[in-house]
């Protein structure tokens, strides 16, 4: 009789347990994560980037506006919706699992291939400086080439963690579908054309790579095809060649190929230790090319001076600690590459775009993560630091 009730009360356990289980199993299959604490610092450090973004365009954009537009406010409205809109994104990302956007990461990365090819049909594409890499839809215009760059990520970050190490660092299951798809995408990416951008994608994608554990040959060997491309793309048109004249030799011709420079170092020069102050940059007046986009940089260095740059420039470094700290404890291979993929990509396109407007490398035209002007920019890597928000949440630490 004992053994009976025992048996029944044994039963009735695993039947609790079971429910229990069950709920829990459910639990873990919506798509909602919100869980936990997420990390406080990295919103902090990319709200301050945002809101000093949104300083200097209210102050760089003022003449510009004026010129282009009959506006002086007109950049700084448009930049403004960008970052409400970000903000939304960013605060849905941060309680979606992001192991959902695994499973939907195929077709998150077909989708940006398809606005690729939207970009280059005349009917849907705008060209403008030369070069087709917007979609302008009513007066909504925003730009495909922003989309893809996390779309790669999610994409490649995904694929990885599914081969394992030992397929990942196999030539036929490894290397040469990662080629396919990094390929495809640069293929689409040169027809529009825009070099900058594809640099920060094949450079994200390569670390994704390197980081799942792909064979140190096969990394050299992109390297150099990437070079050989590089210096390829270079010799192929007139003004690439002329750029990477321009920056061995600046002062060759500070009137013509030169002036975006030359204007540029006048611009960093004049800052000075302490800056001239806030809103009282000459060489915004028109002087300075493309003011609140690629050189809004040149505009923090004059108005803020040697000490408000490096305050920047530290402010980003303290973003890429806490962006691969987050990396780092992720609790999942697919964590650690979306969060270290991520922080190649918004870290390494504000050094580039600092370094290239203060003559350390050629002009590319990459914008300053949260500062430069662009909507959709704004857009996704607001959305970006949402999934990282998500992604430490559910920390080991």
């Amino acid at each position: 009789m004992r053994k009976k009730n025992r048996q029944k009360k044994t039963k009735r356990v695993i039947r609790r347990v079971g429910v229990e289980n069950t709920k829990s199993s459910k639990k873990t299959r919506t798509i909602f994560y919100a869980e936990g604490t997420s990390d406080r610092l990295l919103f902090g450090i990319t709200a301050a980037l945002t809101i000093l973004g949104l300083m200097m365009i209210a102050s760089a954009g003022v003449i510009f506006g004026l010129e282009r537009f009959d506006d002086e406010y007109y950049f700084f409205k448009r930049q403004l919706i960008g970052v409400g809109l970000g903000m939304v994104v960013l605060l849905v990302l941060e309680r979606i699992d992001y192991h959902f956007l695994r499973r939907w990461s195929l077709f998150i990365f077909l989708g940006a291939v398809l606005l690729l090819i939207a970009v280059l049909l005349p009917e849907i594409g705008v060209k403008a400086y030369g070069a087709q890499r917007w979609i302008s839809i009513g007066s909504v215009t925003f730009q495909p080439a922003e989309a893809v760059k996390l779309a790669m990520i999610l994409y490649v970050s995904a694929w990885c963690a599914s081969k394992g190490v030992k397929r990942i660092s196999d030539i036929s299951e490894g290397f040469v579908p990662f080629l396919a798809i990094v390929g495809s995408i640069a293929f689409l990416i040169i027809l529009q054309p825009d070099v900058g951008t594809l640099g920060i994608i094949v450079l994200t994608a390569m670390s994704i790579f390197f980081l799942a554990g792909a064979n140190l040959t096969h990394i050299s060997v992109t390297i150099f095809m990437g070079m050989a491309m590089l210096f390829a793309l270079i010799r192929v048109e007139q003004y690439r060649m002329q750029r990477f004249l321009t920056f061995l030799n600046p002062e060759a011709d500070p009137l013509g190929a030169g002036y975006h420079i030359t204007q540029a170092a006048i611009a960093i020069g004049s800052g000075g230790l302490f800056g001239l102050g806030f809103g009282h940059s000459r060489q915004k007046q028109l002087f300075l090319p493309e003011p609140v986009g690629d050189s809004i940089f040149a505009v923090i260095a004059e108005e803020f001076g040697l000490l408000g740059s490096s305050v920047l420039i530290c402010m980003f470094a303290l973003l890429a600690w806490r962006i691969f700290y987050i990396a780092a404890h992720a609790p999942d291979l697919f964590g650690r590459l979306v969060a270290a993929g991520i922080g190649v990509w918004l870290v390494g396109q504000a050094f580039i775009n600092i370094a290239a407007i203060s003559g350390l490398m050629p002009l590319t035209g990459i914008p300053l993560s949260f500062v430069s002007f662009g909507g959709t920019s704004m857009v996704f890597g607001l959305a970006a630091i949402g999934i990282l928000l998500n992604i430490s949440r559910q920390s080991k630490t």
